[in-house]
């Protein structure tokens, strides 16, 4: 399997391979090797000449690879101001995932919550290089998300706690956050759902500037989800419907390795998602997603390629989730010992590391975030926890375009204020 942190080197192909040789390598931190079926002895049927783009070159690479030699500094990833960015917003998303677990156990949440430790390079990797107007579509693993495209911890955090403050007023909680004001879409609770959603989002901005002459509508839209999802029938459609009209979006596979205890390697003939790009004509990518630094390298060009009209881009972070599917999950079916692997690959501690050794940032620096990020979800706790619970009459807004003659009786009122329709006797 072509290990391609992929933007770094360009791969343009005439034939897409029909087959991977055995001796391919794993995945960039899986602790045992992928296996391929051997191939047949009968040859495989030749394939039509194929355009698509395996993985697009970084033009910002390609110039550091061609330029002379200059001070350490030149090779830097990252400016300070940067790397604090990058830092503080995994940081929160890190103290934030942490915090639901107490509340949940608290009694503070309830139904399902899905924590993102040891995820958040993905999603600080790409949303933090977008714009306010730019689209974020996400799973039901959303928090973190959220939290990196802009939406404030306490509006996140009474969501949880399904309180009027929250940002879909307490009627969404953990599987479903929403910000028109921020671009987030939605979080969705069935794997593919929100990928169509994703899709027409992109749809919409091609439309504005293409059809409607909006010349300064460039938004793009990064659709997150899951290598679950990723032999879902609703992925391929949209993957070929974004293809064949090129439309501005980033197609981002967060392959943790496990579809809640089932292992990746196990569900699909092909563990390599990002393959499944060029089939459509568009960029595949594979990248580390447990380094922030290669994330955010690979986002740029995505993003890049949407904004200026390319067309879309399949993107494959290989990451891991340091909790189980779900805080109802106990986490058992996982090997201890690659749960530990990718523990000591924890990509808050590698940031850290590389802004150390390159003189960006020391401990000062970071135990300020810290102190500053604890205080915020403090806050947001301390917030959610003394705002109102939803009004009943709120029951049934947002469900119905128009819910008379069911939410609503013939007097204009709420039906579920009436004692016999709960007790199942109201006429209806």
């Amino acid at each position: 399997m072509a290990t391609a942190a992929a933007f770094c080197s360009l791969r343009i192909q005439s034939e897409i391979p029909t087959s991977v040789p055995p001796s391919a390598t794993p995945f960039l931190g899986s602790t045992r090797r992928l296996r391929f079926p051997r191939s047949s002895s009968v040859p495989a049927a030749p394939r039509p000449a194929h355009s698509g783009v395996v993985a697009v070159s970084s033009d910002v690479v390609k110039k550091k690879a061609s330029a002379p030699a200059k001070s350490a500094s030149s090779d830097l990833l990252i400016t300070k101001e940067e790397g604090l960015m990058l830092l503080e917003d995994m940081y929160l998303g890190r103290a934030f995932e942490d915090m639901c677990a107490q509340m949940y156990y608290r009694g503070k949440m309830f139904g399902f919550v899905h924590l993102y430790n040891g995820q958040e390079a993905v999603s600080t990797g790409f949303i933090k290089l977008l714009k306010k107007e730019d689209s974020v579509v996400s799973t039901y693993r959303d928090h973190v998300h959220s939290l990196s495209k802009g939406v404030p911890a306490r509006q996140v955090m009474a969501e949880l706690f399904g309180k009027t403050t929250g940002c879909v007023r307490g009627q969404g909680g953990s599987m479903h956050m929403f910000s028109k004001e921020f671009g987030v879409l939605g979080g969705f609770a069935f794997i593919g759902e929100g990928i169509p959603v994703a899709t027409g989002a992109a749809f919409t901005s091609k439309y504005r500037r293409e059809v409607l002459k909006e010349a300064d509508c460039d938004h793009v839209t990064v659709a997150f989800f899951g290598d679950g999802t990723a032999n879902n029938g609703q992925f391929f459609e949209c993957l070929n419907m974004a293809a064949l009209w090129k439309l501005p979006i980033i197609f981002v596979v967060e392959n943790n390795l496990w579809a809640i205890g089932m292992s990746h390697l196990r569900a699909t003939s092909d563990p390599a998602i990002w393959k499944k790009g060029p089939a459509f004509g568009m960029p595949g990518v594979h990248v580390d997603g447990m380094d922030v630094l290669k994330v955010r390298q690979v986002a740029k060009e995505a993003v890049a390629r949407a904004r200026r009209g390319d067309g879309p881009t399949l993107v494959e972070c290989e990451t891991y989730r340091f909790r189980g599917h779900s805080l109802a999950d106990p986490d058992e079916l996982r090997d201890p010992a690659e749960k530990s692997h990718y523990a000591a690959r924890d990509p808050i501690t590698a940031l850290k590391k590389y802004m150390i050794e390159h003189k960006l940032a020391g401990e000062a620096d970071f135990k300020t975030i810290e102190k500053k990020i604890d205080e915020v979800v403090e806050d947001s706790v301390e917030f959610a926890d003394a705002s109102p619970h939803p009004a009943r009459s709120q029951l049934l807004e947002n469900v119905f375009a128009d819910p008379k003659g069911f939410g609503i009786g013939p007097d204009g009122k709420y039906r579920c204020e009436d004692p016999k329709f709960t007790e199942g006797t109201a006429h209806v």
